[in-house]
């Protein structure tokens, strides 16, 4: 599983010309899922995402995390970040997890983070052609892998 983690200012997903989330402060996380995850690797990546100490302290040092600056999360399903580009340029998707493995760990990814921020996940559709928006802070983005964990 892995997570492509931006700091935003603000952000939103629009679905045929609906915002479906926003959210103001806090994170932009982009997930992609292979279909070798699974429910502890989703509860690791959860809980490194919820912990990330990326938000300024009094100081202006990244010292602090999402529950102590009370910021909120968007998530994104984003099969692509499992695109292998090792042949050619067209991306191959084959290691992206089919939906029968996807759907399931997405929408328990949602009610994971809800349950350690203590508030409601925005959230894309999966599958959904969506347009996101973003004022990304600092800029920050991260990128965790739950198989790279040493």
């Amino acid at each position: 599983m892995i997570a492509v983690i931006q700091r935003v200012s603000s952000a939103s997903v629009t679905i045929e010309d609906k915002v479906h989330g926003q959210i103001e402060a806090g994170f932009l996380v982009l997930l992609g899922i292979t279909h070798s995850d699974t429910q502890e690797d989703l509860e690791w990546l959860g809980r490194k995402i919820i912990g990330l100490r990326v938000f300024g302290d009094e100081e202006g040092k990244m010292n602090l995390d999402l529950k102590s600056v009370n910021g909120d999360i968007l998530l994104i399903s984003q099969f692509t970040l499992h695109a292998s580009t090792k042949k050619g340029n067209r991306p191959s998707f084959i290691e992206a997890a089919r939906h029968d493995v996807a759907i399931p760990l997405y929408e328990n990814m949602i009610r994971f983070l809800g349950k350690e921020l203590e508030k409601p996940i925005q959230c894309g559709l999966f599958g959904a052609d969506m347009k996101v928006a973003l004022l990304n802070d600092g800029p920050v983005t991260i990128v965790i892998d739950s198989k790279n964990r040493s």
